[in-house]
């Protein structure tokens, strides 16, 4: 299941995936691996991106991780022909990962730390007018998704929880 998010009265767009539904527990195969998971990136597609889409980014981010969020996985320069990604992530071409909060340039799946109870995390693909714009390494994750905000055509976010195990 998806969230539909409409951004100032403009294009419609859904993301979903067959792997976790809105709201839901992300299940273990997507955790990390240090949490007891395998680290494989699910399923996701996306739908409704508005006309003049040149290209898509895509963020997954810890927003309980205060004040400036995590990230675990930024894509950027999904060509506008792209509505989705397989299960395990792979990245077609064009496409490419910047640098994490977790240092990696590949999916990094929910490992909140101990103590910190329930996190959320957020997938959200965002429908830009041109190519991405640069994107420092190792950004602050509530930074980027403000700037992409700004810049985006649309959006749409899947939302999950975790704690740890």
């Amino acid at each position: 299941m998806g969230l539909i998010l409409m951004l100032a009265g403009l294009a419609t767009m859904q993301l979903k995936s067959a792997d976790l539904a809105n709201g839901a527990t992300i299940a273990s195969e997507q955790r990390y691996p240090r949490c007891g998971g395998k680290n494989v990136a699910p399923a996701l597609s996306w739908s409704g991106a508005p006309a003049g889409t040149k290209s898509f980014v895509l963020t997954f981010i810890d927003t309980s991780v205060l004040p400036s969020g995590w990230s675990h996985w930024i894509v950027v320069n999904l060509p506008a022909s792209a509505s989705g990604l397989p299960k395990g992530g792979a990245l077609p071409a064009g496409a490419s990962a910047i640098q994490s909060n977790f240092g990696d340039l590949i999916y990094a799946g929910p490992c909140p730390p101990a103590g910190t109870g329930e996190h959320v995390y957020e997938f959200t693909i965002y429908a830009l007018p041109r190519r991405a714009p640069a994107i420092v390494e190792n950004a602050s994750a509530n930074e980027l998704a403000r700037a992409l905000s700004a810049i985006a055509l649309a959006k749409a976010t899947l939302r999950g929880t975790a704690t740890t195990p």
